[in-house]
């Protein structure tokens, strides 16, 4: 077991992740949750599917991110002529006389990848994503590179013009940590920008952190201390989200179909202790797990099609799930 982290260390974490923060609220303007979402992802070290209408600042989120941390950015239009090796790499012949293949790194090797538009490339060319979101690496003729560290896919798709798109199989969907609804925005917040803001340009940013301090904010996730009685609700939510569980509510037998997989309960524990930290806290509290369970798991329920007739949607059974599995198991 790893040393508790210290007043002074929780602090000092607070104050940089405040200041990164501060930066993208100044590039996303009154979209603080949406914020606060992205930055735990970040700190969980975990990849983020934003869903939003166009022009809500999605991929310029993704940028400002990027600058702010100093991380090489990468950005990839998915299109459905797309092809897995114009994101892997691919081998091509090189050289004058004595010719010999030289393999090209793909823009997959960077440590930001905005996979903008991401459902509307191929099933071929989505797997591709797969092995690099996972296991950080990439195969290709056999031979495994592994990407930089750290390595985030922050991956956008438009709801509503679904003609011509390919959605996101399952297993691709779980393998990010968070997928956030981007609201639309007020009058308010539109007369901020158009008085702001030359042609809707936002304000030039520096980095905030540098690569040590970064790792150490990594470090100081993992030190957070998750107790066992909210362990014990993480393994109780996801056990209940399946609707043939012992413990499954009645929204979820009658709604759902599939639940959530222990890549869930991972990323509950992951993201609590990330959200924890952002809180001035050493140990991850039941109000964080609360908290990070809509963006977790609304993603990892796969619906019945009771729930399209009664037009329930996944992130008000979460609601309900959390409603019916209580914090402390009952006597």
């Amino acid at each position: 077991m790893s040393e508790l982290l210290s007043p002074a260390e929780v602090q000092g974490a607070g104050e940089r992740v405040a200041q990164l923060q501060k930066g993208l609220n100044q590039v996303l303007l009154d979209q603080t949750q949406v914020v606060e979402q992205v930055v735990v992802a970040v700190l969980a070290r975990g990849h983020v599917l934003l869903e939003g209408l166009p022009g809500l600042g999605k991929t310029e989120l993704c940028k400002a991110l990027a600058r702010l941390l100093g991380l090489p950015f990468r950005r990839i239009q998915f299109t459905p002529d797309l092809l897995p090796g114009d994101i892997t790499g691919t081998y091509v012949l090189e050289g004058e006389g004595r010719r010999e293949f030289t393999f090209r790194e793909g823009p997959l090797f960077s440590n930001v990848v905005l996979a903008d538009e991401i459902n509307r490339s191929s099933p071929k060319t989505q797997s591709a994503l797969l092995e690099a979101m996972q296991e950080r690496s990439v195969t290709v003729l056999g031979q495994t590179r592994s990407l930089p560290e750290p390595f985030f896919v922050l991956a956008t798709q438009n709801p509503i013009e679904l003609e011509g798109t390919y959605p996101l199989p399952e297993a691709q969907l779980d393998r990010f940590l968070f997928r956030v609804q981007v609201p639309p925005v007020g009058a308010k917040t539109l007369t901020t920008l158009l008085t702001s803001r030359v042609r809707g340009t936002p304000p030039a940013l520096s980095p905030v952190l540098e690569a040590a301090s970064l790792a150490a904010l990594f470090e100081a996730v993992d030190r957070v201390h998750l107790p066992v009685p909210v362990a014990d609700f993480i393994g109780r939510l996801v056990e209940a989200s399946d609707p043939r569980g012992p413990g499954a509510p009645e929204p979820v037998r009658r709604l759902v179909r599939f639940g959530a997989s222990p890549r869930a309960a991972l990323a509950l524990a992951a993201s609590g202790r990330a959200l924890a930290l952002m809180r001035g806290k050493p140990n991850v509290g039941f109000d964080e797990v609360v908290a990070c369970a809509p963006a977790v798991l609304n993603h990892r329920l796969v619906l019945a099609y009771e729930a399209s007739l009664e037009k329930v949607g996944s992130v008000d059974v979460v609601r309900a799930l959390l409603q019916a599995v209580p914090e402390v198991p009952r006597a």
